[in-house]
């Protein structure tokens, strides 16, 4: 594809304007779990280590946990994907449900463990089964997190036949982190079923989140792509491929 000076410019400057805003998801995703756990231990907050992070909505932190949660959910909708005729591959399809879920997270918090405290953000009324609005978005948004990464992040190396390829080749990471979300999931039911630990779902939570984050920042090269970062991960020396931007 032959493009012009200005051309380039224009599609460089689109490639770095989607690159920020996937660090900036995968970083609200890592900060979230990190902010609301370590703040806890701080006094001035009067905030005790919650069983989950859901559970944060009933605490003095209930801004933070709302407020990035908005944030991650205005990114995800005003990401501009490739729109893959795929259902399953339409990343703009898949990341604007994802944001409406992490917005609906927000708006529905989690049942308390005292309904006497019970607070909603849209439906004033203490009904235990109101809380599964609260289960319902959280589990849409993460198995989203997780067909995002597995299903969509992958596509850009799907032709790249240039061999060998390194362990750390971004699609194994991408794959990585989706089934590992996959399987955090899976295991807050089951944590709490065998009665792990009081803080199991907020572990696993936190471990779904972590692996959320780091796709998004693969996808969005925080660690750059230059040198042996751009070999081993990307497969490429360029760290401005104009012939690739629309495929990323």
């Amino acid at each position: 594809m032959k493009i012009d000076q200005d051309g380039v410019k224009v599609e460089k400057y689109h490639l770095f304007t989607y690159r920020r805003i996937r660090r900036t998801i995968g970083y609200l995703g890592i900060s979230l779990p990190i902010l609301l756990i370590s703040l806890s231990f701080f006094p001035f907050f009067k905030t005790q280590l919650q069983p989950s992070i859901s559970h944060y909505y009933y605490t003095n932190l209930r801004e933070i946990f709302t407020g990035t949660l908005f944030a991650v959910g205005l990114f995800l909708i005003c990401y501009r994907g490739s729109g893959n005729t795929s259902i399953w591959k339409n990343d703009n399809l898949l990341t604007n449900i994802a944001g409406i879920m992490a917005a609906g997270v927000a708006l529905f918090p989690t049942n308390p463990n005292d309904f006497a405290n019970k607070i909603y953000t849209l439906i004033p009324y203490p009904e235990k089964y109101l809380g599964w609005l609260h289960y319902g978005c959280a589990a849409i948004l993460f198995l989203i997190m997780a067909l995002l990464a597995i299903n969509v992040f992958t596509v850009g190396q799907l032709n790249e036949t240039r061999s060998p390829k390194s362990i750390l080749n971004e699609n194994n990471i991408y794959r990585f982190c989706g089934y590992s979300i996959i399987a955090f999931v899976i295991m807050v039911p089951v944590s709490e079923i065998l009665e792990l630990s009081t803080y199991s779902t907020l572990i696993f939570e936190s471990l779904s989140l972590f692996a959320f984050g780091i796709a998004w920042l693969i996808k969005g090269r925080a660690l750059g792509d230059k040198g042996i970062i751009g070999k081993k991960i990307y497969q490429e020396n360029n760290p401005v491929d104009t012939e690739k931007v629309f495929e990323e």
